[in-house]
């Protein structure tokens, strides 16, 4: 695939067919996405590959997680106090999730939730449709591979950075392949489920999670945000 053509096809695929991803095709992308660049060439980020019964377990950890931290996003001052004490549902991830948005940033947030919301014939008001759909992101959206992006803590913003940059790298050879991904910062916001399953040094913070597999034919994969004009993201001399 031309590169140019593998950037216009990637998108963000939220429904994956039951079709497996072999070991030798997932090594494949990972060791080509591994020749990313990085900063002096640390490649400070590690991945955990879930798969199998791993993921299965997650898929059903995760989703009753997030039904709980709603629960305890809605209820009172007491109750929340109490979840922190007992870290019952409390997010224990290393980054803290973003809630409160730039106002500058805010409009295409939302513009991005209500076009695909509007897609899925989900109403403003319907808080049940929203919360099934975000669910969603926890049972990986029936991809068979979770990936989940550690970086270095000892370089500050660039392990993100690099991290990043071989995200973008994954998500491409992923393309190339025939396969869709979707990059999904809400899975950083439980560490200790993944603790259970793989030898995470204490060093490495959990930054997101990537769903990948196949594409299914469903209604919610021909979504597409659009992206800002290249003139705001210019920036104009003086």
């Amino acid at each position: 695939m031309e590169f140019k053509d593998a950037m216009a096809q990637r998108h963000s695929v939220r429904a994956f067919s039951d079709t497996p991803v072999s070991d030798e095709l997932l090594t494949e992308l990972l060791t080509t996405a591994s020749s990313a660049p990085s900063w002096s060439n640390t490649q400070p980020y590690q991945i955990a590959v879930a798969k199998g019964a791993v993921l299965e377990d997650l898929r059903k950890t995760l989703p009753p997680m997030f039904d709980q931290l709603v629960t305890l996003a809605r209820g009172s001052k007491f109750q929340q106090l109490k979840a922190k004490l007992t870290n019952d549902g409390v997010p224990d991830g290393d980054f803290r999730p973003v809630t409160n948005y730039p106002k500058d940033l805010q409009p295409r947030r939302n513009a991005t939730g209500q076009k695909l919301y509007e897609l899925l014939g989900i109403e403003r008001g319907d808080k049940l449709g929203r919360h099934q759909q975000m669910r969603e992101n926890f049972s990986f959206f029936n991809a068979p591979v979770a990936l989940f992006i550690f970086v270095h803590e000892g370089l500050d913003v660039y392990s993100p950075l690099d991290a990043g940059i071989f995200l973008q790298s994954l998500m491409l050879a992923a393309t190339d392949a025939g396969l869709a991904t979707c990059a999904q910062g809400a899975l950083a916001i439980w560490r200790s489920p993944l603790e259970k399953h793989f030898h995470i040094p204490g060093h490495y913070k959990l930054l997101c999670g990537l769903s990948l597999g196949y594409e299914a034919d469903e209604t919610i994969n021909t979504f597409s945000p659009g992206r800002a004009p290249l003139e705001e993201l210019l920036i104009k001399e003086k």
